[in-house]
């Protein structure tokens, strides 16, 4: 279901069909209905924020994602998407990766060798586990955890942005990377190629997969007057109408293509990058 229309222009051919904004959150287990957990649908002529399915004579607005929810949700748009030949643009508000210094100390050489190593030990997917809970037993977890100063090159290129390991702090992103990456890593091998995982797969993306891309709505939640009822939905919607303008105006490749150097660009290979940061 989704809400009332936002206009929108188009000024250039767009890349992408549709365009989902998600505002993430880790708290408490995946089966857990969340207020902080908002999901926003765009496509060339609307925006809505989504709500899942609900029961019958229970109220859409009364209704939250879980995570779990989410991620079948997500799984559903993306292969209707590859069916159809419709790509989508998603932008999710949690880190899709850690500090280069992370890599190192377990010795991992990928992306898809960190995000499994990371899945087995912190299985925040299952029922009734809780991100909390797994902290509390850290001694078991032989280093795959880290301090609140190690930071992706990306959050050092990014006034305000924390610590993908710096936890309860406002306007902390740590708890959702840990509630949310082995969701990631289901996705990662359920669309291996159907889905592209930017900049992991490539900085571009010339098969015209649909993309997710780590995003940080507060690079642009300004940007757009929005009257929707809380601050996880504004921060979704704002998300969505961002990646929506950027793509429909032909600018899609400014953000898709930092300036980095090679020595930079060959470690956010490895940590991601925020969409937006340049």
């Amino acid at each position: 279901m989704r809400d009332s229309a936002i206009p929108s222009s188009t000024e250039s051919v767009p890349r992408y069909a549709r365009y989902i904004g998600i505002d993430y959150s880790g708290a408490s287990s995946c089966r857990s209905g969340l207020s902080g957990l908002q999901v926003c649908l765009a496509d060339a002529d609307t925006c809505g924020i989504v709500f899942p399915s609900q029961t019958l004579g229970t109220r859409p607005r009364t209704v939250r994602w879980s995570r779990e929810k989410l991620a079948a949700w997500l799984h559903d748009q993306v292969s209707a998407a590859a069916d159809s030949q419709t790509p989508l643009l998603i932008g999710i508000d949690h880190g899709l990766s850690f500090p280069l210094s992370y890599f190192q100390r377990l010795r991992l050489m990928s992306w898809d060798a960190c995000l499994q190593d990371f899945a087995a030990h912190w299985p925040t997917d299952e029922p009734d586990t809780t991100v909390d809970d797994i902290r509390r037993r850290r001694k078991r977890l032989a280093g795959r955890s880290g301090k609140a100063h190690e930071k992706r090159l990306t959050e050092r290129w990014t006034v305000g942005a924390k610590s993908v390991f710096h936890f309860d702090v406002q306007g902390s992103v740590a708890k959702s990377t840990h509630a949310g990456l082995p969701w990631i890593w289901r996705l990662r091998r359920a669309y291996p190629t159907e889905l592209h995982f930017w900049p992991f797969d490539g900085w571009e993306n010339p098969q015209r997969r649909s993309l997710l891309a780590e995003v940080y709505p507060s690079l642009v939640r300004q940007r757009f007057p929005l009257d929707a009822r809380t601050p996880d939905q504004r921060d979704a919607m704002a998300i969505a109408i961002w990646l929506r303008d950027i793509d429909q105006r032909g600018v899609l490749d400014r953000y898709l293509q930092p300036p980095l150097n090679a020595a930079d660009r060959a470690v956010a290979e490895m940590e991601g990058w925020i969409l937006g940061v340049t």
